[in-house]
């Protein structure tokens, strides 16, 4: 029972020796990568660098104890960093104190690594569907804008203040030509441009090491520090001691909100990067599990300055091509981490600021997904619009807006389709077996008095209405059975049970029969169970399309004919 909740302990049961070195390895790389972009992440959350550290480390800790995957890697997200600094904006303002929005940062951790375990044990896993593909895509895309309007100052040398996208947009235009330093614009180009590079030409390099090694080095060489641009300076030594974050009652209110959005991407971004990885290697995804880890990941970084994170597909992969086999590779790149903190605080004190810009600049490239918009909008122009709207609401408002907005047009897509579902009469085609749609098949024959009708949905509340219209406009054309296509028909609630009623008596009364096909037998038992005052006949169901239209004719004597 232990085991279900901590796979760790299974890991280490079923761990093998000749794992080690690959692992070890692994580890190693993975922390090459987590160190730079660890602290390019938190300043993009509008947090110390030093925070990112401490995130990486504890997170890859607890989620090596609570995580079901072998390979899964957590840290500090560029995807979430926007919502982060969304939600301390919001409480703090453009210049808050650093302290505060440290605290505060924890406790949106601590809340969502609540929600996250909540829903874990609670089995919610299906709250990641609120946010449907097209609406991911629309929102991703409205990050990534965010991302580079708020990272391109920092490119160029110089920050500005501004309370929306188009604020700090304008701010950056303004400022380039009189608060631009070239040499730091420079330094910024050359590292973007080195990740980017090698990310195409030759992935298995790091490129980010890469340009943070050879950007320290510049420094040291050509003392850029004192020609205009930023660094890091030196960085605390050691760890903070383990504390719940310092919260009062109004300060968790307003976070709860944001750690709700963050709650929602991080679920919907962690189940579809641990089905990838999984489907990798035939394994399954225990897709509660992998909630309690990330929710216990959270947890853990909030006792520590840290702020929430989420999986990483890129951070993911790196440690998989570099052979990794368990969680063992986490725990190595975190304790490389913790030995470069103790031992040796200063090491990364000459990294420029413009190239933790590059870092974020280079993930936000790797969010957006324009050809993702030009396909929605060559498939379905309807869903091209929800993604739209999620840009928009990302860009023109901010994050978790946009968030919102983005669940909000996904629920309202489905009472969409569900409100005014498709359709349709059918009809027999020669050469095919069965009944088929007459506006596919404009051509199928009819049979004279008969009308075969497909209402694709659960019958319910929400479109009783359309139902009834639509056998009532059907009713208007003459015939005198009404044969429901029932199939499609996965449910029917009390109030379109109540319409059913109404609809055959009003029809009785026009001497036109109602009949149901191949209505599933739970919808018929739950029809059954309402006990309706005047119940639909029995004699009026059959078991499929068949057998209604046969005993229609053998009633009757039609034939088919073609229109």
């Amino acid at each position: 029972m232990l085991d279900r909740w901590v796979p760790g302990l299974r890991a280490v049961r079923s761990y093998r020796v000749a794992w080690l070195p690959r692992d070890l390895t692994a580890g190693l790389v993975l922390a090459t990568l987590l160190v730079p972009q660890g602290m390019a992440y938190a300043t993009l959350a509008g947090l110390p660098p030093i925070t990112g550290l401490y995130t990486t480390v504890f997170c890859l800790l607890a989620y090596a104890v609570f995580g079901p995957s072998r390979v899964l890697v957590l840290g500090p997200d560029s995807s979430l960093g926007p919502m982060i600094a969304a939600v301390l904006v919001g409480l703090l303002g453009a210049n808050g104190d650093p302290a505060r929005a440290v605290a505060l940062a924890s406790g949106l951790a601590l809340l969502t690594g609540l929600m996250l375990t909540i829903a874990g044990v609670a089995k919610l896993g299906f709250l990641a569907d609120l946010l449907s593909r097209p609406t991911q895509i629309g929102y991703l895309n409205g990050l990534a804008l965010t991302i580079l309007v708020s990272q391109l100052p920092k490119l160029f040398g110089f920050s500005v203040d501004g309370g929306s996208l188009t604020a700090e947009f304008v701010a950056f235009v303004r400022g380039v030509g009189t608060r631009t330093e070239p040499i730091a614009l420079l330094v910024g180009v050359a590292g973007l441009a080195v990740i980017l590079v090698l990310q195409r030409v030759l992935p298995r390099v790091p490129g980010v090491l890469v340009a943070v090694v050879g950007a320290i080095a510049a420094v040291k060489v050509f003392d850029l520090g004192a020609h205009g641009v930023r660094l890091i300076g030196p960085l605390p030594g050691g760890f903070p001691s383990p504390q719940l974050p310092s919260l009062v009652l109004s300060d968790v209110a307003l976070l709860v909100g944001g750690a709700f959005g963050i709650t929602l991407v991080s679920l919907a971004d962690t189940i579809s990067t641990a089905s990838a990885f999984a489907a990798r290697h035939g394994r399954q995804v225990r897709g509660n599990q992998e909630m309690v880890g990330i929710g216990a990941a959270n947890l853990a970084v909030s006792l520590f300055q840290g702020f929430p994170v989420s999986t990483s597909g890129s951070r993911t992969a790196v440690a998989e091509r570099a052979g990794a086999k368990t969680q063992l590779t986490g725990v190595v790149g975190a304790a490389t981490i913790v030995v470069m903190l103790v031992v040796a605080p200063g090491l990364l004190r000459d990294l420029p600021q413009p190239i933790l810009a590059a870092v974020v600049l280079a993930a936000s490239l790797s969010l957006a997904d324009l050809p993702g918009l030009v396909r929605l909008w060559r498939q379905r122009r309807i869903e091209f619009a929800l993604a739209l709207a999620a840009f928009v609401g990302v860009a023109l408002f901010d994050v978790l807006a946009g968030i919102a907005t983005a669940v909000a047009l996904s629920v309202a897509n489905v009472f969409r389709r569900v409100w005014w579902p498709y359709q349709t009469e059918l009809g027999l085609v020669d050469g095919l077996d069965g009944y088929h749609d007459v506006t596919v098949h404009p051509d199928a024959a009819r049979l004279p008095g008969l009308v075969l009708y497909r209402f694709d949905a659960p019958l319910i509340f929400a479109n009783a209405r359309t139902f009834r219209h639509e056998v009532r406009a059907l009713a208007g054309t003459g015939p005198t059975w009404i044969v429901v296509a029932a199939e499609p028909i996965t449910d029917i609630d009390t109030t379109a049970a109540d319409m059913l009623e109404d609809l055959d008596q009003e029809l009785g009364a026009q001497g036109i029969t109602l009949v149901f096909a191949e209505l599933k037998n739970p919808v018929r038992t739950k029809l059954n169970h309402y006990a309706l005052a005047h119940p639909l006949d029995p004699a009026h169901f059959f078991h499929t399309l068949r057998e209604a239209v046969e005993a229609f004719r053998a009633r009757t004597g039609a034939e088919w004919e073609h229109r």
